[in-house]
């Protein structure tokens, strides 16, 4: 089997960097946590890939295309195939006073937004803040470890699989003819990232599936009793 633009796959992966074998992302739990890089932030499990939508770099998707539901393979990424080279022009040394305005106190390691961007703070000496805000695999041979778990062919399916995508777990779905319709009930938590993340839902379900043109999101609330 192998898989073409639009096809909704799943894989699970690990990404390994070559320079020192050390793992750098995961979607299984339990290797996340015996090798030290479990985030609570993060939603383990497969991921889902739609091919000829970026969903991952192009050199592994191309990979993925050629395998088979179940199966798996090493794929190596070399920097201009991931991340890209480090650019130099975006390391910089900032004065301490401007991090003190915003009421942060700079340390090594610590990730802020400047200019738009993330950047990494890299030292901190004598009232000076050297930030990078190159990626931090920037530079960075990568080695994937990929499975195919599934192919997913029913339109309900790939609408739920685009919702958990976007960490929403809708209570129904239903998709009848170019229509989709997408129920929150009140066991979703909504506040302000899940309406960022339902947008994003919104515009992906339009751009994923050719066959949709209309998406409807319903959404229940209730008014919470006052406590005496």
């Amino acid at each position: 089997m192998t898989f073409a633009d639009g096809d909704f796959v799943k894989i699970e992966y690990s990404m390994w960097r070559v320079s020192d074998n050390s793992l750098m992302a995961t979607t299984d739990r339990k290797i996340a946590e015996e090798k030290g890089i479990y985030n609570k932030e993060v939603r383990y499990g497969p991921m889902l890939v739609v091919i000829g939508k970026g969903s991952v770099f192009k050199k592994l998707e191309n990979a993925i295309k050629e395998m088979d539901v179940g199966s798996n393979k090493k794929v190596e990424l070399s920097p201009e195939e991931a991340y890209g080279e480090r650019n130099k022009d975006l390391v910089r040394v900032m004065p301490i006073s401007e991090f003190r305005k915003k009421n942060i106190d700079p340390m090594p390691g610590m990730q802020i937004e400047i200019d738009d961007a993330v950047a990494t703070i890299m030292s901190v000496n004598s009232g000076r803040v050297m930030v990078d805000a190159n990626h931090v695999l920037a530079g960075e041979k990568l080695l994937y470890e990929v499975k195919v778990v599934s192919n997913i062919n029913n339109e309900s399916e790939r609408v739920k699989a685009v919702a958990e995508s976007r960490n929403l777990e809708p209570e129904k779905v239903e998709v009848k003819e170019d229509m989709a319709k997408v129920s929150f009930g009140t066991k979703t938590n909504k506040d302000a990232q899940y309406f960022i993340n339902k947008s994003s839902l919104v515009y992906s379900i339009l751009d994923y599936l050719p066959k949709i043109k209309k998406v409807y999101i319903e959404e229940e609330y209730t008014k919470e009793e006052n406590k005496q």
